[in-house]
């Protein structure tokens, strides 16, 4: 399983400073450079699920590499050194470095290592031509197929990914604060009210925030104990980042969700839950982000309820008879 500090364990300068064009550099110092990423010579974890959360911090070649993976990985699978690297207008020393950024001895390990994912993929029935754009007239049934397909493989991708020990933090947080607040933006924001609800059933005094004044003003009045949770996929919103850093600054203990464990979000936070996307045509990341977001927040509810069993059953069932004068009669008509 991939933890968050297989991220930020690596050297960011690496990534973040490599020039656009094919660097200039002796052999020596490149290797030298190199070295300082690599964490695991014999990565254990989904090759595309790492080239997908490291891409936001590859630059000029690396990224033409990476994308041209992602892009097609079945092809990237079969391709020799020489072919990626034509197709993705670098050189075989480039893909010799992406290699070695990931984690491989070689290209060899990374060819393998993207034949194996893809084949699992295939045998698992996870992918009906993942990748393939979602044309204007394409019947409903391929689209369903593949909007099923990619948000599978985000699923297993998330659980791959998801640090359970970061889940079990965050749970024990959340049980015994005397307040929670959720902070997001846009579509993040939807997910954190679906949070809020969850957790407000069971007795969690809890508060989602969506506007900003609103947002920073509960921060503000953080202490410790309390909680804080952001949430965002690219983990780069300016909103989510000052009232995640206000309630930090208050002493409240920070979650962020994200999907990018080197962004500014993750690295502001205490405890941070990684997702995986899988975009399609029409649902760019951000919207391809919200099903694993909700199930990575499902489980964290579900360990808060564990953690409060009493307490959570009685406030749940109170809740539920509360509104249970609102349904309809097995009969049709309102109770």
């Amino acid at each position: 399983m991939i933890s968050k500090n297989f991220y930020r364990d690596s050297k960011q300068s690496f990534l973040k400073g490599w020039p656009m064009s094919e660097p200039e550099m002796d052999g020596a110092a490149r290797t030298a450079v190199v070295d300082s990423l690599v964490v695991d010579s014999q990565p254990s974890d989904g090759v595309l699920l790492r080239v997908r959360s490291l891409l936001p911090e590859f630059t000029g070649a690396l990224r033409r590499v990476a994308e041209q993976v992602l892009t097609d990985p079945a092809a990237a699978s079969r391709a020799t050194i020489v072919e990626l690297a034509e197709r993705s207008g670098t050189s075989p020393a480039t893909v010799t470095r992406f290699c070695r950024a990931l984690g491989f001895d070689g290209y060899a390990d990374l060819r393998l290592g993207i034949a194996a994912e893809t084949g699992r993929a295939r045998s698992a029935g996870w992918t009906v031509d993942i990748g393939r754009e979602i044309q204007p007239g394409d019947p409903l049934a391929r689209v369903l197929g593949q909007i099923m397909a990619a948000d599978t493989r985000a699923m297993h991708d998330t659980a791959a990914l998801l640090d359970l020990a970061e889940v079990e933090r965050a749970a024990v947080a959340i049980a015994a604060a005397p307040r929670v607040n959720i902070f997001g933006a846009s579509g993040s924001a939807l997910v954190g009210e679906e949070m809020q609800f969850s957790l407000h059933r069971i007795g969690v005094p809890v508060w989602a925030w969506t506007d900003v004044h609103n947002g920073l003003a509960s921060a503000a009045l953080s202490r410790a104990g309390h909680v804080a949770l952001g949430i965002s996929h690219s983990g780069e919103t300016g909103e989510t980042i000052e009232l995640l850093a206000e309630a930090s600054s208050r002493g409240a203990t920070t979650i962020a969700l994200t999907s990018f464990p080197r962004s500014p979000l993750a690295e502001l936070a205490d405890i941070v839950l990684l997702t995986a996307t899988q975009a399609t045509t029409f649902r760019p990341d951000a919207l391809s982000a919200r099903h694993p977001q909700l199930v990575v927040l499902d489980l964290l509810y579900v360990a808060v309820a564990q953690r409060t069993h009493e307490r959570s059953h009685a406030a749940f069932q109170k809740t539920a008879q509360a509104v249970h004068g609102h349904k309809a009669a097995k009969d049709g008509t309102p109770l």
